[in-house]
């Protein structure tokens, strides 16, 4: 069965890390340039204080970046996240969003840096908002990308 980014959404909204910490994941475009994901800040989700738990909000943001840009090279390139880094800006409360956009562009430049089998590092950002459109957090993912070995020496 074909991954489509439908079953993905629902499959990640359904998967117990996700859905126990209150993540949800709105949509991923059709052709995996977008994806929007929430979380819902509740009993389970919050600090000490109410407002949402920073390891809930770098959840939410950890795999959307790397999934994108590997449903747009496809099975000829290892794709993972390497590291994040959040700073918090706010306290959040209520429903919060990210929003996720890796372009077709971007992903023809890695696709290109990785020629060869080279490693190749990327940063994203995105910003984590409330439902009144105030930033919550700002968020940066490093992505790795590297052409499959097996390609680069049919390539050779």
């Amino acid at each position: 069965m074909r991954m489509t980014p439908r079953r993905l959404a629902i499959g990640m909204s359904l998967w117990i890390p996700n859905l126990f910490s209150g993540i949800r994941i709105r949509r991923f475009s059709d052709d995996w340039t977008h994806a929007t994901v929430e979380l819902h800040v509740n009993v389970f989700t919050r600090n000490y204080v109410k407002t949402a738990f920073g390891g809930s909000m770098s959840a939410m943001t950890d795999p959307y970046f790397f999934m994108l840009v590997m449903h747009q090279l496809g099975r000829d390139h290892v794709v993972w996240d390497t590291r994040g880094e959040i700073e918090f800006v706010k306290p959040g409360r209520g429903v919060l969003t990210a929003e996720f956009d890796v372009s077709r562009e971007k992903v023809e430049e890695l696709r290109e840096r990785a020629r060869g089998g080279a490693k190749v590092l990327e940063w994203f950002e995105t910003e984590i908002t409330d439902a009144r459109g105030d930033v919550v957090a700002r968020v940066r993912r490093e992505v790795y990308v590297r052409e499959k070995k097996r390609v680069t020496a049919a390539r050779g």
